[in-house]
């Protein structure tokens, strides 16, 4: 069974509000931490009354205070957002702070609408630069050089380990290229997933930070007591999908007893399509779908979500993959942290 980690979403719960879901996802790491996870990672969204995860380097650092070894980082950053030199300083920080402990996945989608988009005052071409971004960021993180004028303080020679995040071949080609490691987003947009990883593997280069590829796949996992108990957990994902068609996004809704009596049959098969590559199941059933998926793709890594509405059955579910993975540490990885 590949590594497993977790991505949390910080999803504020209908009834609950962004204090909530912040003080959960803390939890949630202190149980991910215990149970073996590797590592632990918030993603950026803005505008979106969900999700509470948009000052990510806050919400990380909440994280990694309360806990000790699991590692915590951003899965990711949408670095078109932001100048390198700030995300160096953040992220620079952040290591400084939990010294051998900090990732940071980089995109290259903004994470959010056009209209948020000018609201955060970037170029909406920025996304064009992301390759160039990327190698400055990196520059900035390496160790300063005698005449460099422009410093990232903290973050110059804080190294923290770089991954690309992607949902396209894009994302993968530029991994690739880069020598870094690669996290494919299948666990909203899975279409792509296999030729994604095999361009990656194909076209890897050795670099200083990794020296043969490493891939993580996404994977939503919904883990109960009997499938049929799974399955209702499943159904806020589904109604929130379904929910983004509609454009009503909303905090994540409780589950419901009747999906179909939710959605329309082109809802079904829309939202169906974008959690195609999920697991949902008994201890047994969720066993066999992991095993089958680590097969079929050859994963280094598993990075699991789980927008389960009830925080008691999250932790739970978390802890029935921990259990049915036969849950092992990851090998260290210079390269991946």
């Amino acid at each position: 069974m590949p590594v497993l980690s977790v991505l949390d979403l910080a999803f504020i719960p209908e009834g609950g509000d962004a204090a909530v879901a912040l003080h959960r996802s803390r939890d949630l790491a202190q149980r991910a931490e215990a149970l073996g996870y590797r590592r632990f990672w918030l993603a950026e969204h803005h505008n979106m009354v969900g999700i509470a995860s948009a000052a990510t380097a806050v919400a990380i650092a909440h994280v990694a205070a309360g806990t000790t070894s699991i590692r915590v980082g951003a899965g990711g950053v949408m670095l078109p957002n932001h100048s390198p030199l700030v995300i160096a300083e953040q992220f620079g920080t952040l290591e400084t702070l939990f010294p051998g402990r900090i990732d940071l996945g980089l995109g290259r989608a903004p994470g959010t609408d056009q209209m948020t988009l000018r609201a955060l005052r970037r170029d909406p071409n920025a996304a064009d630069t992301f390759p160039q971004d990327v190698l400055e960021l990196q520059a900035l993180l390496a160790p300063a050089g005698e005449t460099q004028k422009v410093q990232a303080v903290p973050g110059s020679g804080t190294e923290v380990p770089l991954w690309i995040l992607g949902s396209s071949l894009f994302g993968a080609q530029l991994a690739a290229a880069l020598g870094l490691p690669y996290a494919f987003a299948s666990h909203f947009a899975p279409d792509a997933l296999d030729p994604a990883l095999e361009i990656y593997r194909a076209r890897f280069q050795p670099s200083q930070q990794l020296g043969a590829s490493y891939a993580a796949v996404g994977v939503n996992v919904i883990a109960a007591e009997t499938d049929e108990e799974a399955r209702r957990l499943f159904t806020s994902a589904q109604q929130s999908f379904t929910r983004m068609f509609r454009g009503t996004r909303g905090k994540l809704p409780p589950p419901i007893d009747d999906i179909d009596a939710f959605w329309s049959p082109r809802e079904k098969m829309q939202a169906s399509s974008m959690l195609a590559c999920s697991v949902v199941g008994s201890p047994e059933t969720v066993r066999r779908g992991l095993e089958e998926l680590a097969e079929r793709t050859g994963a280094d890594e598993f990075i699991v979500a789980a927008a389960i509405w009830d925080h008691e059955a999250r932790k739970r579910s978390y802890e029935i993959v921990a259990e049915v993975s036969g849950m092992r540490t990851a090998p260290k990885l210079a390269a991946c942290g």
